[in-house]
């Protein structure tokens, strides 16, 4: 991997730690509903200028069921659980716990595939489990009220991931969808699927400029530039290179948390977090690779 890329790796995984960041400070003074409207609509906008500028169509005739499947199980779902979570978790708990995506991947995979899981999967899914029991044991976030609700929308927030993953990797309408198309696209099917929600779930108070400045961050930042970073990485080092990036950016989630919120981190976070990405390791068959780099097109 060059220099380049392993910067824009190590930018990817701070961008995307810092999303929790945001929104633990915006959810709740806009809500989940009216806070994830926003990021989808940003992230759409900016990603629709990016494609004018570089003439990438998205064929809406032929794959507007592909971009609402995907919009929902990959954004709109996913974000609203988050948001719906930084109400009351930390974000350097909510950043740890979605580190469990490609754990949640492999189950929903095999049972896809209808195979067995190997032994070092399935080591792999008994340690993502231990590390969140140990995360979810003794962090005293855990024992606020409402917090056992708001690590099950995070968990099932991760295993929405898991769920988008595997469509976008075996279903025939995502195979002939190129992987900015798959981003721009999807998010303008989340906006879509996120505007009912919103007069169910109105702001609790009136945002500062502050936390539209937060929410502006978390679309364009967060979501828009994020994706156009990490397609890039797929097309100069592969996916599974790319992928690498679940590895730091639960770090850099507990960095902004303790440096910008002030949150209070323990030895059961380090190891928690650290036994999470051991298992992830295992799930994914990760092995760290620094060589040549090599071309592939995402699926």
């Amino acid at each position: 991997m060059s220099t380049t890329n392993l910067f824009r790796l190590i930018l990817l995984a701070a961008i995307w730690g810092g999303s929790f960041l945001f929104m633990r400070i915006a959810a709740p003074v806009l809500g989940a509903a009216l806070l994830i409207q926003y990021r989808v609509l940003f992230a759409a906008l900016f990603l629709a200028i990016v494609a004018l500028v570089l003439r990438k169509p998205l064929q809406l005739r032929r794959h507007w069921k592909h971009y609402l499947i995907l919009g929902l199980f990959n954004s709109a779902l996913p974000f609203l659980l988050f948001a719906f979570a930084a109400r009351t978790l930390s974000a350097s708990l909510m950043a740890v716990l979605n580190a469990s995506t490609p754990l949640w991947g492999a189950v929903i995979g095999a049972a896809w595939s209808r195979r067995m899981v190997s032994p070092t999967v399935a080591a792999g899914l008994l340690l993502g489990a231990a590390g969140v029991a140990l995360l979810v044991s003794f962090d005293h976030v855990s024992a606020g009220p409402g917090a056992g609700l708001a690590i099950a929308a995070v968990l099932f927030a991760s295993f929405n991931y898991g769920i988008a993953s595997n469509y976008a990797k075996s279903a025939k309408s995502a195979q002939d969808v190129p992987p900015f198309a798959n981003a721009h696209g999807s998010m303008w099917g989340a906006t879509l699927l996120v505007l009912p929600v919103l007069p169910w779930f109105p702001a609790p108070a009136t945002p500062t400029i502050g936390i539209m400045g937060a929410v502006l961050a978390l679309g364009v930042l967060c979501s828009g530039v994020a994706y156009l970073i990490y397609f890039r990485l797929i097309e100069d080092v592969g996916p599974a290179s790319a992928l690498t990036v679940t590895f730091l950016s639960p770090v850099f989630g507990i960095l902004w948390g303790v440096l910008f919120l002030g949150e209070t981190t323990g030895w059961y976070t380090w190891t928690g977090a650290a036994i999470v990405l051991l298992g992830t390791a295992l799930v994914t068959g990760f092995r760290p690779r620094l060589g040549a780099q090599r071309k592939a097109s995402a699926a």
